[in-house]
């Protein structure tokens, strides 16, 4: 009896995977055009980063290889972790369809996870495309050493956990408020501020730097970049990824108890 409960969660949890995916392939000329504006972003970015580093080897002690690198990689991965649309969840709110969602035997959150997996697997062939665009114009540099590499993975998978649950944490918002898109559009631009996407924290006013590098946020792009450029080493590291499985732990915590808050909240505006 057991077995097939689980087997029958499995199941479910692999169909949300699967429309997770499915909902970026389907539209295909979405794709595309999203393939071609990350190519012409990078473009950008590696014309831009040389024209800024043009009088200079270094700035805060990062070289231009390396600033250019960092600036087409981070634009590669936020394009894959952090699309317009992560989570179906406010508008199922809004739609009614999230009294069906409750009724599943999966819970609300390893259904929305799941199938945000699934959407960052589907949007895979973007950031390919963009970081094959950055090596072509020669604006991508590989890891330091093997073990910067081994160490870049774990930093990655605690970063896409870290994001993934603030992603459904402000999804959750939507209970509150059913409206959340402006929320949506504060909360990407605080995030690619926050996580080093747009301005790496090397360059960073002096005051700023260490507020930043203790939020969740840095975890998520920054972190596992300043380790594939190996400008952290040996105990560095070791703290970086402690501290982003700590934040990962605090905010599953926090996923939690905003979930057990908002079971309480469900209104029924339409299905």
């Amino acid at each position: 009896m057991v077995v097939d409960s689980l087997l029958v969660r499995l199941i479910g949890l692999r169909g949300l995977f699967r429309a997770g995916y499915r909902s970026v392939l389907t539209y295909r000329a979405d794709l595309l055009f999203g393939v071609l504006g990350l190519v012409i972003q990078v473009s950008l970015t590696v014309a831009v980063w040389r024209v800024l580093y043009a009088d200079h080897d270094a700035v805060a002690g990062v070289g231009r290889s390396t600033a250019i690198s960092y600036a087409v990689l981070a634009a590669s991965i936020q394009a894959v972790i952090m699309p317009w649309q992560f989570s179906s969840l406010p508008q199922r709110i809004i739609r009614g369809q999230i009294g069906v969602d409750m009724m599943r035997p999966q819970s609300i959150i390893s259904q929305n996870l799941v199938q945000a997996i699934g959407t960052m697997v589907g949007r895979l062939p973007i950031g390919a495309a963009a970081v094959i665009a950055g090596l072509v114009l020669g604006g991508v540099q590989p890891p330091s050493s093997l073990l910067d590499c081994v160490a870049w993975a774990a930093s990655t998978t605690l970063g896409i956990a870290n994001i993934m649950t603030i992603n459904l944490l402000v999804s959750m918002s939507g209970f509150w408020t059913l409206e959340i898109g402006g929320v949506l559009i504060l909360y990407r631009f605080a995030t690619a501020f926050l996580s080093g996407a747009l301005i790496p924290l090397w360059f960073m006013p002096s005051w700023l730097k260490p507020i930043i590098s203790w939020l969740p946020f840095q975890a998520q792009i920054y972190a596992p970049l300043s380790i594939w450029f190996g400008t952290r080493k040996g105990v560095d590291i070791l703290s970086t990824l402690a501290l982003q499985f700590g934040w990962v732990i605090v905010l599953a915590f926090l996923l939690k108890v905003v979930w057990r808050r908002a079971i309480h909240k469900v209104v029924v505006l339409g299905g």
